[in-house]
């Protein structure tokens, strides 16, 4: 019988999978970044709430918790839109490929975050993560501002998930995933009030880009969120991140098989690319070996 690490662990690779598929969704879909996240958490909060209304789910919280859980909520959106701006500025490949530094921003983050004694193997994974990138970055320069956005995607991702092993221990999964991405979408929502962005013309979606929001917000927002933040419980924060890496090759794969040509990208991309999971099983090899010692 499989143990809750190892179920947590094979379910966090379908869900780093599906996360994959998010930023060929992100680049099918025609709307900017900030509209293309407001729609996405405002469909995913819809479905959690049915599924809260239809589980009969209790929301009721302390005021102090629910501004965590908002703050929490501003920084998924404010990754998200930093991801999906990647996207569109550069592409899949160079975006998912800078995602995968998370992994050291997270081993920088919970010994300042918490105090947490540092591991020094994964500062030293995290590196090799980043010589895998800064390879692509020699070779893709042409993107330089892509990779920016797309670095501090990683960044955002990574302070994220170091304050949601935290939550995850005290509540709920649905409930933390409800009020922070409302708290993402109240966000927003005030955002495009002020730049009065919202008009007819906003809401005047394709049937082509509702349908592929439909599957953004359900199957790669509003589960793979619930099931991400539950998973947390047997995971650490820098395991999630560093299984987070796996992202750029499914998405790069997936990417290529979509977009062919268009994601094609050098040989020496690639190379940085391998770097990156060796890196993933690396860490995966060495974590399995203390937990049997």
């Amino acid at each position: 019988m499989l143990s809750d690490n190892l179920k947590s662990y094979l379910h966090l690779h379908l869900i780093v999978f599906i996360w994959g598929f998010t930023a060929v969704l992100g680049a099918l879909i025609s709307l900017d970044a900030l509209p293309l996240v407001w729609f996405r958490m405002l469909f995913a909060v819809g479905f959690i709430g049915i599924y809260v209304i239809f589980k009969k789910i209790p929301l009721k919280i302390s005021k102090k918790t629910t501004l965590q859980f908002l703050f929490a909520g501003f920084i998924i959106a404010m990754h998200w839109f930093t991801f999906f701006k990647a996207i569109k500025i550069s592409n899949i490949s160079v975006t998912l490929a800078c995602l995968s530094t998370g992994a050291f921003f997270a081993s920088l983050l919970e010994p300042i975050l918490y105090g947490k004694k540092i591991v020094w193997y994964e500062v030293f994974f995290g590196l090799i993560v980043v010589f895998g990138l800064y390879i692509i970055f020699n070779v893709e320069g042409n993107y330089f501002y892509g990779m920016l956005i797309a670095l501090s995607s990683a960044f955002l991702s990574a302070l994220f998930a170091v304050i949601n092993s935290k939550f995850v221990k005290e509540y709920s999964p649905v409930i933390i995933s409800f009020y922070e991405l409302s708290g993402g979408l109240i966000f927003f929502s005030f955002l495009l009030l002020l730049t009065h962005s919202f008009s007819p013309t906003f809401f005047a979606l394709s049937a082509k880009d509702v349908m592929y929001l439909m599957i953004l917000s359900s199957v790669c927002t509003a589960y793979a969120f619930i099931a991400s933040t539950s998973i947390m419980k047997f995971l650490s924060p820098y395991t999630v991140m560093l299984t987070i890496n796996l992202e750029p090759i499914y998405g790069i794969i997936l990417a290529v098989l979509v977009f062919k040509e268009k994601e094609r990208m050098s040989f020496e991309f690639y190379i940085g690319a391998f770097i990156i999971l060796l890196t993933v099983i690396l860490n995966g090899i060495i974590k399995s070996r203390k937990k049997l010692s």
